[in-house]
């Protein structure tokens, strides 16, 4: 009479399989509905957690499955490995978010001027749902910034404020930045006599020779409100969005143009919409901005 040999069946390995495949499915689809859809930052950050708390559950029941597979010859090795498979993805993602988090400062706005920060056009409001911050940023995150992104300086380039402009707009739409508002004189340097002559009006012979504006020099010792003024109408603000290219996460810029003597200098600033931490990201957006704008402007870039 022969000798039947029942193996047991982890039901450990197979519950990691269905828990796995659903980590993935729903980091993926709530991925895709944020980047192409409508589905909201926060939304999105909650849902990834589950996702990630799924996979980490998964691996768990996996472990054991496979822990019985090797002392008892359990059924579900394949089903285990399928699992670890499936909870790959949410898992490398959660860790990612995580080693961020824990290692990078928990700020969300950044700036290459940490005295005086380019004013927004528009002030970026939107609901934070569950994800609070500060209202205000405090010169205690504009530390952080420093102690974390010390590389992260404006830049002087040797050139007329028209030249760089454009190079700064085509920079912008090159980067997938969305220019949405402008301010500010985008001829401050021009010469009076170079602009375009108007025709003369009834009552105008006594002025007809007179300059439309008188330059007035700029007291760069003093930062008060005047001063400020002054400075405003020899610079550019341009204002905008731009997402990151997997997540698609929002975040809004504006960068400043101020013409000085015979340079021109850039500052840009870039904020998360939602929550205190942006993860980095803020400081990648405006690094990888003014990496690519020196590249545009080579030859021109000063200290």
């Amino acid at each position: 009479m022969a000798i039947r040999y029942d193996r047991p069946v982890s039901s450990a390995a197979r519950s990691s399989r269905l828990i796995g495949a659903f980590s993935l499915v729903l980091a993926l689809a709530v991925m895709i509905a944020h980047r192409f859809g409508s589905l909201a930052t926060p939304y999105l950050v909650l849902l990834l957690i589950v996702a990630a708390g799924c996979a980490l559950l998964a691996a768990m029941l996996a472990a054991i499955g496979l822990r019985s597979l090797w002392v008892t010859g359990a059924e579900g090795g394949l089903a285990a490995l399928s699992a670890l498979i499936y909870a790959a993805f949410p898992l490398a993602l959660g860790a990612y978010a995580t080693e961020r988090y824990m290692t990078l400062p928990d700020i969300y706005d950044v700036s290459t001027d940490l005295v005086t920060a380019p004013d927004w056009l528009s002030q970026p409001y939107f609901d934070q749902i569950w994800l609070k911050r500060k209202v205000q940023v405090t010169p205690e995150d504009r530390e952080k910034q420093l102690t974390a992104y010390p590389e992260l300086t404006g830049r002087r380039y040797e050139g007329a404020l028209d030249r760089v402009l454009e190079a700064v707009r085509k920079v912008a739409k090159m980067s997938g930045m969305t220019i949405t508002e402008s301010s500010g004189d985008t001829e401050p340097g021009r010469d009076p006599e170079d602009r375009p002559v108007k025709p003369p009006q009834a009552g105008d012979d006594a002025v007809a020779d007179a300059p439309d504006t008188i330059p007035v020099p700029t007291p760069r010792p003093y930062d008060d409100d005047v001063a400020k003024l002054i400075r405003g109408v020899n610079g550019v603000t341009l204002q905008g969005t731009t997402r990151t290219l997997i997540l698609g996460l929002r975040f809004d810029f504006i960068i400043r143009l101020r013409e000085e003597a015979e340079t021109t200098f850039v500052d840009i600033r870039v904020a998360s919409r939602y929550g205190q931490h942006d993860l980095g990201f803020s400081a990648e957006i405006a690094g990888d901005y003014l990496k690519a704008l020196d590249a545009e402007l080579l030859g021109i870039a000063g200290g």
